[in-house]
């Protein structure tokens, strides 16, 4: 394919793709294939001579397009939202386009000089404390990871070696295996299990803390699993607070778990995964009250900032405690230029050197859409939440166990856990919508995430209407 060739057949692919988001809502949200459907359609070895465009054109429905789960589709409201708009994807022709590498500022002095900036508007935004700013006095700073796994894995590791290194100054000799051995790291039982992960890739305890009648993680029970492990010689080091877990988007309280972490020389990472994008809505911000005791603060822009994946913005109050974490030189990686005033980022990640330029997107989609549209779009989700939240409670067959607080409806049928199960794969077998399940507490329930881009009112009547006919079905099914 040639540059006449690409432009003709990009053109061709571009108006593919916007028709595909236009009509999103006419496709099924679920899937009805069968595990290796594949395989039928396509060959078993890759051909030896080209094929033209038009076969391949031509297969992305009829290879491609049956196996897709369309999570932008306004039926499909399971997880969190899939962040999609056509600056970002506008965004990624350019980066792609380019292959810069912003390892460091000699590999591309755009791409590192651009992600401090976005970093820093993204923060302002979010009205982070200062210290986390490039622009502010102190060490502070960020760094765009791929998602908030890796995210909080770099955190939990530069934990780890900060003190491991603590110890070091009153007992030289120690090694990092013996710290290790001793090593005590926090979360929720409502955690994401990325930091479960974690925990076992740095071969450190987690301890999963029991949380309040509202998912939250409480400082109270932080301050007895802490004590209790000091008493039983080993070193609290690692705490991870959720703001808007996964299974009912609860808030752990900031403000109660910061100076416990302060008093013990603990590291706080804040995962906001999915919340945190709505902190740049003054009205949600008190819900990160606390966040000035945070070490390392980490949010997902591919999730409700309109950009596409991967983009996992993360804030660090120093910096130097990811340069120091995992700092491996060699000759030919050495800097000949800016590293004195500019951030070596392939020092701050897990991959050695390989830094995608994920700013340029970002850039595109805060100057083309603005801070007003962004919160317009984000309360307009919450929104379309509270009236799918009414129309369940207009049914007294269901409940709705966990507070509404922003795109997320958790609702299930009164009864046994059975009945929401059966539930669920009455709605699983219609292929018209698309639901996870969760449970809290022993209490089985549905999530109604608004994750699609453009969902409007009559979406989310429509969803109920297949809940509620699926409903019919298996109520009526049980009093038989």
């Amino acid at each position: 394919m040639d540059a006449e060739s690409f432009e003709k057949h990009g053109a061709q692919l571009l108006r593919y793709v916007t028709s595909y988001m236009e009509n999103i809502r006419d496709r099924p949200a679920f899937p009805d294939v069968k595990p290796g459907y594949m395989r039928e359609l396509i060959p078993d070895t890759a051909p030896e001579n080209a094929e033209p465009w038009e076969a391949v054109f031509s297969d992305i429905e009829r290879v491609i397009m049956p196996g897709v789960l369309h999570y932008r589709s306004p039926k499909s409201h399971a997880y969190w939202t899939v962040g999609f708009s056509f600056p970002s994807l506008l965004g990624d022709i350019l980066t792609d386009a380019t292959g810069s590498i912003g390892s460091f500022w000699e590999t591309c002095p755009m791409s590192v000089e651009l992600e401090m900036i976005t970093m820093d508007w993204l923060a302002q935004m979010l009205h982070l404390p200062p210290f986390f700013l490039f622009s502010h006095p102190g060490k502070g700073g960020g760094i765009i990871e791929a998602n908030a796994s890796g995210a909080i894995l770099t955190c939990l590791l530069a934990a780890r070696t900060l003190t491991f290194r603590t110890q070091q100054r009153t007992q030289p000799d120690v090694t990092l295996g013996q710290v290790t051995d001793r090593l005590v790291a926090y979360c929720s039982d409502q955690t994401f299990p990325a930091v479960i992960k974690a925990g076992m890739l740095g071969g450190v305890r987690m301890h999963s803390l029991e949380t309040d009648h509202k998912g939250a993680l409480r400082g109270a029970t932080l301050k007895a699993a802490i004590l209790e492990d000091l008493g039983n010689g080993l070193i609290p080091f690692y705490l991870c607070a959720t703001l808007g877990t996964t299974a009912t988007c609860a808030f752990d309280n900031l403000k109660e778990l910061g100076p416990l972490c302060e008093e013990h020389n603990m590291w706080m990472h804040v995962d906001a995964a999915y919340a945190g994008s709505a902190f740049i809505c003054p009205e949600f911000r008190p819900l990160m009250d606390g966040v000035e005791y945070a070490t390392s603060f980490n949010l997902n822009a591919h999730k409700w900032l309109k950009v596409t994946y991967e983009c996992s913005p993360l804030w660090v109050k120093n910096t130097d405690y990811l340069q120091n974490n995992v700092k491996v030189e060699t000759e030919f990686l050495k800097q000949t230029m800016g590293g004195d005033v500019m951030p070596d980022f392939r020092h701050w990640q897990i991959s050695a050197t390989s830094k995608p330029c994920r700013a340029i997107k970002v850039w595109f989609v805060l100057r083309l859409y603005g801070l007003t549209a962004l919160q317009n779009f984000i309360r307009h989700d919450v929104a379309m939440a509270h009236e799918f939240e009414a129309l369940v409670r207009s049914d007294v067959r269901f409940e709705i166990p966990a507070d509404v607080i922003m795109g997320l409806v958790c609702f299930r049928l009164k009864g046994p856990n059975a009945l929401t199960e059966r539930l669920l794969k009455k709605l699983r077998e219609d292929h018209k919508i698309y639901l996870i399940p969760a449970m809290m507490k022993g209490v089985y329930f549905l999530r109604l995430a608004i994750c699609g881009p453009f969902v409007i009112s009559s979406d989310v009547k429509y969803s109920w209407d297949v809940i509620r006919q699926a409903a019919d079905v298996i109520l009526g099914s049980a009093k038989e």
